[in-house]
């Protein structure tokens, strides 16, 4: 199976060079790697065409767009069976592309072990999991494959969602009955957060994906469990109930201006139908 890697970029030229070194030499290259960037003002363009000069199966393009929409424009330019997804922000273990194509053989969407990188506190705190038909669905995009063909038969990501983009994606891969699995020696190294403010807006955005998720699919908080939200372990610490307030804020403020646009969505829908 032949296996292409999507990176999205915007403004990361500090880690493109850590990213590309790791894709560039794993113990199986990938077929190709296509880095998709949002029109970057900081020199990454220059670094990812300095590895295409070097290394041919590296290719630059350039889309600007919401994350869903960088990688969905990755995987249509895409030529593999598996495609891969990863951020420019993370460091893929050199066994990356050998453990997914292992994982692969018995799956349709695999996610893989991220392990993040930087302050204690921040990297201590566990995601919070949704089940869906019995499955996690809320694996991040910073280390996860999908079959090409299963991937094109949800239509991708959904360019409406400003976060939780994969967590929707990965909701209706399962719902169409596509077989997700976590394979933890596939490894992806993430940088968290490296300042308080980055880690109250990073908090602020995952509460307001996971309104997105319930404007786009109804209730879905009995896929939680309330114990796990609020409970807090000695690493966790503090930080847990500042994520969680964070996160409430978000929430109430997608709970207003999301439903103004799937008001605004609906709209448009509607006259696109009476053409």
């Amino acid at each position: 199976m032949k296996l292409s890697v999507v990176v999205i970029t915007r403004n990361a030229g500090v880690f493109m060079r850590d990213c590309l070194d790791s894709l560039v030499h794993q113990s199986r290259k990938p077929d190709e790697v296509l880095v998709v960037d949002a029109n970057s003002t900081d020199g990454t363009q220059e670094i990812v065409r300095e590895y295409s000069a070097k290394w041919p199966f590296v290719r630059l393009l350039v889309q600007p767009g919401t994350r869903g929409e960088g990688r969905n424009y990755g995987v249509e330019k895409s030529a593999g069976d598996i495609v891969a997804f990863i951020d420019a922000d993370a460091i893929a273990h050199a066994l990356w592309v050998d453990e997914l194509l292992k994982a692969m053989e018995n799956a349709d969407v695999v996610a893989g072990r991220e392990v993040r990188l930087g302050y204690a506190g921040f990297i201590s705190l566990k995601r919070v999991g949704m089940l869906f038909n019995g499955v996690d669905i809320t694996y991040p995009s910073v280390n996860l494959a999908y079959r090409k063909k299963a991937f094109e038969a949800i239509d991708g990501f959904d360019p409406w969602f400003k976060e939780a983009e994969e967590v929707d994606l990965n909701y209706r891969a399962v719902e169409a009955g596509y077989r997700l699995v976590y394979w933890p020696t596939a490894i992806v190294y993430h940088n968290a957060r490296s300042s308080f403010s980055g880690f109250f807006k990073q908090s602020f955005w995952y509460g307001f994906g996971r309104k997105e998720l319930t404007l786009r699919h109804g209730n879905l908080w009995t896929s939680y469990s309330p114990l796990e939200m609020v409970k807090v372990s000695k690493e966790e610490n503090i930080w847990k109930l500042l994520r969680l307030l964070f996160s409430f804020f978000g929430y109430l403020f997608c709970k207003v201006v999301g439903k103004r646009q799937i008001a605004k969505e609906r709209l448009r829908k509607s006259k696109a139908s009476e053409r």
